[in-house]
């Protein structure tokens, strides 16, 4: 018999069920008698040994939901060294309840953070297999994670629906995409959505840029555009203040988020009409895609392969289209940015697609 722990960590995402499916079936199928402990919530189920134990029927009909059906919350890693609530170490509590189930390894569905954590618990002896799940796209060490394209594909359909409304009203609308570090999804959705301008957050924009490329379209006869524009842009004046000086220039702007700022940039430069779509929290949420179920279900019938085999400290990935592993210690505190010199930013460009430069 195996007994194995599984955990999701941070935000939701599409596929998280289909990966933990993939994980569980492959264990059922080759251990029959493979005990699968869900612990609740994420790493505070760990902490504090909420666990559920699973049956074969608990991954049954899970391949189409969102979300994850054993909770997820989110535990940062700055604050990991530091007691919980009740005054206790949370790496301590964590081995301890892995110790006291008798695991044989831990398997955890998360990004970048949960990363740091699970590289962490790895080092501290505790057998780890991870999958890496983010919308962001920017775990690196994969060429893609799991429900990065739902997301996509949700942010691509908000982009077009925004096109007839722009072009009946003539108007400037700008769409906010999820992606505070890095603009993988801004930059996928945008393209597909035929966005006029794509702004993220690796390319620092100029608003006088952007108003040029506005002015252009107006001038071919084309009397709206559309904008998509990651959560985290920044603009190259802003690039000469410390984080805690553009906080404080935030606070005083009264700005919801980064969308609003530049409309506003934009109308106060133009006196052109500008409107606002922020979709938030629907990028994460409703069913995976075709592609993320199959994706999902490979990831974790390979991290139940690793499992078998005994190879831990190792996340599963994406190679050249094949399922492959990578260390824990080559992830975790790394992120994957959009290279501004890169083949889709130059064949964006030459799109005529403006990115803010």
């Amino acid at each position: 018999m195996m007994k194995i722990g599984m955990l999701t960590s941070g935000g939701d995402c599409q596929a998280l069920n289909a990966a933990m499916r993939g994980v569980a079936k492959s264990l059922y199928n080759c251990i029959p008698d493979a005990e699968i402990y869900g612990f609740l919530d994420g790493y505070k189920g760990l902490i504090n040994n909420n666990y559920k134990l699973m049956s074969v029927n608990d991954f049954s009909g899970i391949l189409t939901e969102g979300g994850t059906i054993i909770g997820t919350s989110r535990l940062p890693f700055k604050y990991i060294n530091e007691p919980d609530e009740e005054g206790r170490d949370k790496i301590s509590c964590m081995k301890k309840n892995y110790k006291k189930l008798k695991l044989d390894a831990l398997v955890i569905l998360g990004g970048n953070g949960t990363h740091k954590t699970a590289n962490l618990l790895s080092k501290e002896g505790l057998n780890i297999v991870t999958l890496p799940k983010t919308i962001d796209n920017d775990i690196v060490g994969t060429d893609v994670s799991f429900g990065f394209q739902s997301a996509v594909d949700i942010a691509t359909n908000t982009i077009d629906c925004i096109h007839t409304t722009a072009a009946s009203h003539s108007r400037v609308f700008i769409v906010e995409l999820m992606g505070h570090k890095t603009g993988w999804l801004t930059l996928f959705a945008g393209m597909a959505g035929g966005a006029d301008i794509i702004l993220i957050p690796e390319i620092p924009y100029e608003i006088d840029k952007i108003i040029e490329a506005i002015d252009k379209r107006t001038k071919e006869g084309k009397h709206f555009t559309i904008i998509a524009v990651a959560e985290g842009v920044i603009s190259k004046e802003e690039l000469e203040f410390t984080k805690k000086e553009l906080k404080e220039i935030r606070k005083r702007e009264h700005y919801p988020s980064a969308a609003y700022r530049i409309g506003a940039g934009i109308m106060q430069k133009t006196g052109q009409e500008v409107r606002v779509t922020v979709p938030g929290h629907v990028q994460r949420g409703g069913s995976p895609c075709a592609y993320d179920r199959v994706l999902a279900t490979r990831l974790g019938s390979k991290a139940a392969q690793l499992i078998m085999n005994k190879e831990f400290g190792y996340m599963v990935c994406v190679k050249n289209n094949q399922i492959d592993k990578v260390p824990l210690s080559e992830v975790a505190g790394k992120t994957k940015m959009v290279d501004p010199d890169s083949g889709i930013i130059t064949q964006a460009k030459a799109m005529g697609i403006c990115v803010g430069l």
